[in-house]
Formats: structure tokens, sequence, C-alpha cells
């Protein structure tokens, strides 16, 4: 979805709830995901995910176009859902929790790939455990460039933060993460 339709469907969405469900059905996956990766817990993520929503539907007459599109808006209000939800319940949720069985017709193709799997959910843990270890602010940095594939301009309008501060947030958690290491 370029810009023009998605301004015309907020604008719609502004007057009509059922214009919300085409920008929900186009973002949720997106956010859902993003969450995930943040929250590792996957019945959380959908309260969250779900949480994250409301509140846009809630407030989406008082978005407006101002150098931050839709998608940036949904991303910084998912990010502060986030947050709530840790300073709330103080918790640590763990990824084991996330797992999605593949089925392979072939048995030797199966173990080779369970294998695989669990050698990078091994990996993506003990990344997942180092980056948790971070202030909140380099975790936000780092999901939304390295998980979330999101540009540094990006992620200035999610989390509200000048370019500037972005890369320096990016660069201390990367040089704090390598420590971690």
């Amino acid at each position: 979805m370029n810009l023009e339709e998605e301004k015309k469907l907020v604008e719609e969405a502004k007057k009509n709830s059922q214009a919300f469900s085409i920008l929900y059905e186009e973002y949720y996956s997106r956010i859902f995901g993003y969450i995930l990766k943040r929250v590792s817990d996957v019945e959380l993520a959908q309260d969250i995910t779900s949480e994250t929503f409301v509140k846009a539907l809630e407030k989406i007459w008082s978005f407006k176009w101002k150098g931050i599109s839709f998608s940036s808006w949904i991303y910084r209000i998912a990010s502060n859902e986030i947050v709530n939800f840790y300073r709330k319940k103080k918790i640590i949720v763990s990824l084991e929790k996330i797992s999605e069985p593949k089925s392979v017709s072939n048995p030797l193709e199966e173990v080779v790939r369970a294998q695989e799997e669990i050698e990078k959910k091994k990996e993506f843990l003990s990344l997942h455990k180092k980056i948790s270890q971070l202030p909140v602010k380099y975790q936000e940095v780092i999901y939304l460039r390295f998980f979330e594939k999101k540009k540094i301009e990006e992620i200035a309008e999610i989390l509200g933060k000048k370019e500037g501060t972005i890369k320096t947030h990016l660069h201390r958690g990367l040089e704090r993460l390598r420590k971690l290491f």
C-alpha cells in the first residue's frame, strides 16, 4: 500500500470504522510479528497487538499527516504498549513457548530440518537473552532495525526521536551487545 492509498484509508477510517478494518488487515501481521519478537510469548503478543489496534482505532481521529506515516504511528503505539506492559507486570517472558512445527514427508529431511531449527532457536534465544539485558531504548532500535528491517528515518518516526539519536542508540546498543558476547 502506498502512502496516498494509506492516507485516503486513514481519512475514511476517521469517519467509518469499517475502513479501519482494511488498515487492520494490512498491518496486523507486521505489528504482531514485531511485538512477538519483543515479548517472546504468542498469547501475550496477541493481547498487546489487540490493545495496539484498539488504541489506534480509538485515537485514529487524532492522527495527522505531519511527516509520519500511519505505519510508523501504529509501530509507535505498539512500542508504547510493550513498554507499558513491562512497566505494569515487571516480568520476563521466555521464547521457549514459541514453536512452529513443520511437517515434511521425508523423515530424514524432517530430522535434519529439526536439528537446523534447534540450532537457530538456540542462537536466537541466546541473542534475545543478551538483547533483553540492554536498556529498553537500545532494545527498541535494535529490534526495529534488524528484526523489522526499518530504516533509521522510520525508527525515528516510530519512536518520536531524531535520526541522530537513533543512530547513537543503535551504535551504543550494538557496542553493549558485543561486550555481552
